[in-house]
């Protein structure tokens, strides 16, 4: 249903709501812009978490797989850090700690603003929180590639190189897709602490729907509905691309 469907159409909604479901997002055109328009953030949030998240995976993995003692013990005190703190004081930390030392800039009202907004820090803490958790999936995956394989590999000629994008790779990502998939669900669910520090996206924009509405428990039961579509979807597409990759002979997805 498009938003304000039910606008005219006064049986329909009077059913409704004599029914308990008070569905202003139906018929009421500002509550279904708010409930859009934090779907909308949700999705653009977990998106571009999930790429950053993904970005320092790799290079995290890389470095802690690295012979530079530096690289690795960066690595390994931001995974201790990241992994072993909530995620809520990681983004009241940032965006209220470190976000307070950023310039102020004027916006296109002409107002002082901080250089960066809340949406922003929110997904640099959610992907900094997730690529965490990534990493110890990739390292994880690629120790997990048998010795032998890369052994066979070196006899053929190949160069560290060749090897890490023809053999290792390839095997790492085939391993890593389960844990790399439970974490993807993780970021989603996690887009809802945003609401800590005013993103305007799923969580908060229901929020002020049953504030201003009145129907706390319709909107709750969507909220939980909204998101238990989103997470199935991407587990469904992950399963999906689990069973494409999988070896031949080997367990199924």
């Amino acid at each position: 249903m498009s938003t304000a469907l039910l606008a005219d159409g006064g049986a329909a909604r009077e059913w409704l709501i004599g029914h308990g479901l008070n569905l202003t997002i139906l018929w009421d055109p500002a509550d279904g812009r708010r409930f859009l328009l934090g779907l909308a953030l949700t999705l653009a949030l977990a998106g571009l978490s999930i790429v950053l998240s993904l970005a320092i995976g790799v290079a995290g993995a890389a470095l802690k797989g690295s012979r530079f003692a530096a690289g690795q013990k960066t690595v390994a005190a931001y995974v201790e850090v990241f992994r072993n703190t909530p995620l809520l004081a990681q983004m009241y930390f940032f965006f209220f700690g470190v976000g307070s030392l950023l310039p102020m800039v004027v916006n296109e009202q002409g107002e002082q603003v901080r250089l960066l907004g809340s949406f922003g820090w929110a997904v640099i803490v959610l992907g900094l929180h997730s690529g965490a958790f990534q990493i110890e999936a990739l390292r994880g995956s690629i120790d997990a590639v048998p010795r032998s394989t890369v052994e066979a590999a070196e006899a053929l000629g190949l160069n560290r190189l060749q090897i890490f994008r023809q053999v290792v790779a390839p095997l790492a990502l085939r391993n890593s897709l389960p844990a790399l998939s439970n974490s993807i669900a993780q970021t989603i669910k996690a887009t809802s602490v945003a609401f800590a520090i005013a993103v305007p996206e799923l969580t908060y924009a229901c929020n002020r729907i049953w504030s201003d509405s009145f129907n706390v428990p319709v909107m709750i039961q969507i909220l939980l509905a909204t998101y238990l579509l989103l997470i199935g979807g991407v587990s469904a597409f992950m399963r999906s691309i689990e069973r494409r990759l999988q070896l031949p002979g080997g367990l199924p997805a």
